[in-house]
């Protein structure tokens, strides 16, 4: 959201003090950085559930694929692991579906409610602005009455004048204040409604990685009955890869 005022003369009295003036833009600027973050956020919460998604969705695919290789007909320890392994991944993928749908109910929707209310907030200040400049307008008539020669025609005018400047000065003071006394109010209840909402991600993340490692732990003991670390997994990889590239069909020429 932003804010251009208007362009028009301005009246020789000063209606709106420099101190009022800077107190509103401040306030404004805030509320201003707030949307902009607010979207933001709202955003970037749902690429991540996307990417979560996705991710899940893709280790459940690759599982299936391996679980469907020939190899499994014909040696039954690696389709023991391999069933293992899909039984692991469409777990991670049930819970992750369970973590993605609280996040989107307890984080996503509520970012974009809030989002929701700025275009009447934006609403009210252009209303503000519009008769501020209704006002500088006026004011602007009854300065040029008040400087001109006190004839009778002139003092009808002037009486007209002010009689239509003063329901608009107040319209213009009763805006002005009410978004003085609101927009502080509104910005620091961002604390009250986004705190349950955080809470409620940090609890979705620490349930789904807890599970995660219960359900890693488990189909690590199922699949690693060698008892190898990481390290003579690699060295006996490699002595097979050489035992590979030996074979006349892959020898270089």
């Amino acid at each position: 959201m932003s804010w251009i005022p208007f362009k028009i003369g301005q009246p020789k009295k000063q209606i709106v003090s420099k101190t009022v003036e800077r107190d509103f833009e401040r306030e404004y600027e805030k509320l201003q950085k707030l949307e902009d973050q607010t979207k933001k956020l709202h955003k970037d919460m749902k690429k991540s559930t996307e990417a979560d998604i996705a991710m899940s969705k893709a280790a459940v695919k690759i599982s299936a694929d391996l679980l469907s290789n020939p190899l499994c007909e014909q040696d039954q320890a690696f389709l023991e692991s391999m069933t293992a392994l899909d039984t692991a991944m469409r777990r991670m993928d049930s819970f992750n579906q369970e973590k993605v749908n609280q996040i989107q109910k307890t984080v996503i929707d509520p970012l974009k409610k809030y989002s929701s209310v700025f275009p009447s907030l934006n609403m009210a200040v252009k209303r503000r602005e519009q008769a501020l400049q209704d006002y500088k307008r006026l004011q602007s008539k009854v300065e040029k009455y008040e400087e001109k020669e006190k004839t009778g025609p002139i003092m009808v005018k002037l009486h007209q004048a002010r009689e239509e400047l003063r329901p608009v000065r107040e319209d213009f003071e009763a805006k002005n204040k009410q978004l003085l006394d609101e927009m502080p109010k509104f910005y620091q209840s961002r604390l009250d409604y986004f705190q349950p909402s955080f809470e409620a991600l940090i609890r979705a993340q620490v349930v789904y990685f807890t599970e995660m490692h219960n359900i890693f732990s488990e189909l690590t003991d199922q699949i690693d009955q060698g008892g190898l670390t990481d390290e003579q997994r690699v060295r006996e990889n490699e002595a097979k890869l050489n035992e590979l590239r030996a074979l006349s069909i892959v020898a270089d020429d």
